[in-house]
Parts: structure tokens; C-alpha cells; sequence
């Protein structure tokens, strides 16, 4: 079992950690910071440059702790928080990911959340330091709190795009 759990971890964290690299470096595929901050222009945030290097940050801290098994509760909730986000953005090409489809974001939410139930394992930090099994209440506050951050970051930097954003087939509807 705590082999499955490592493999588990190390392949969702380092995806988690990968997609924040991409966001803020020209590493892995990325665009660098301003391919980053255009990205989410383009996907309705405001805040640009910063919006990016945080969600970035986040992204990559969430993932190297919990391929570590570093605070597993805690990285789990802000993985699940990011991955949220990313799947608002997806939401209205549907599930799929043929499509651009919030398939992926989805599956690293729930791998994350039973990260957090099933914790880390005997092969990780938090075990190495004795502070595992975590309190339930401290993983459900975290499966709720994770999503919900991701669901409420959405909603707070969420813009309407200005008439020149938007394409000749919305502008011709108005």
C-alpha cells in the first residue's frame, strides 16, 4: 500500500507542481510569465502578472508537498483549490479533454482529496516527522476548504470582458 500511495503522490504532485512551472517559466512547455498572465487574461482573471506568478507559486508548492507527503492535508486542499479553478475555466467545453474539457483538472482534485483521506503513507515526510495519521476533522476541513478556495478565487477575479475582448459573433448578438 504505502508503494501505491508514493507512486500516487509523486505522479499527481509532480503534475500539479509541472502545470504552475508552466505558468511562470518557459520550462516544461510553459510560455514564461507573460504567456502565463496573457493565459489567464484570456481565460477572464484580472490581476495579470500577479494572478499568474500566484496561482503559479501555488501550483508548484501544492505539488512538491504532496509528491513529498509534506503537510499532506494542507498541500492537498491547495492542490484541489488551483486544480478547481482550472476546471471552471474548462467547465464550458465539458467534461472530456479531447474537447479542452475539465476532465484532467477533475481527476487531480479527487486524487488529491484521497490523498488526503487515505494521508501520505509510511514513505513520506509527514511520516518521517510523526505527524501522521492527521485528525479527520483536519482532512475534511480540507476536501471542503480546497475546492470551495478554488470555487471563491473564481468568482472574485472573474471579469467581464470589455466589448473589444469580446468575439464579432457575442458583439453582433448584443
Amino acid at each position: 500500500m504505502d508503494a501505491g500511495l508514493l507512486v500516487l503522490r509523486l505522479v499527481a504532485g509532480l503534475l500539479v507542481a509541472g502545470h504552475g512551472v508552466q505558468k511562470v517559466s518557459y520550462r516544461l512547455g510553459g510560455h514564461g510569465l507573460a504567456g502565463g498572465t496573457e493565459e489567464f487574461r484570456h481565460d477572464g482573471f484580472r490581476g495579470g502578472r500577479l494572478t499568474a506568478v500566484v496561482a503559479g507559486a501555488s501550483q508548484i508548492g501544492a505539488g512538491l508537498f504532496l509528491a513529498a507527503g509534506l503537510l499532506t492535508p494542507l498541500a492537498a486542499m491547495a492542490a484541489m483549490g488551483v486544480m478547481t479553478v482550472a476546471g471552471t475555466v474548462k467547465w464550458p467545453k465539458g467534461l472530456w479533454v479531447q474537447n479542452d474539457g475539465y476532465e484532467y483538472p477533475m481527476v487531480l482534485v479527487v486524487v488529491s482529496g484521497a490523498l488526503s483521506l487515505t494521508g501520505p503513507g509510511r514513505w513520506s515526510l509527514d511520516h518521517a516527522l510523526g505527524i501522521t495519521p492527521w485528525p479527520l476533522w483536519i482532512v475534511l476541513a480540507a476536501i471542503v476548504l480546497g475546492p470551495t478556495s478554488g470555487l471563491l478565487t473564481r468568482l472574485v477575479l472573474h471579469r467581464v470582458p470589455t466589448t473589444s475582448e469580446r468575439t464579432p459573433h457575442a458583439q453582433a448578438a448584443d
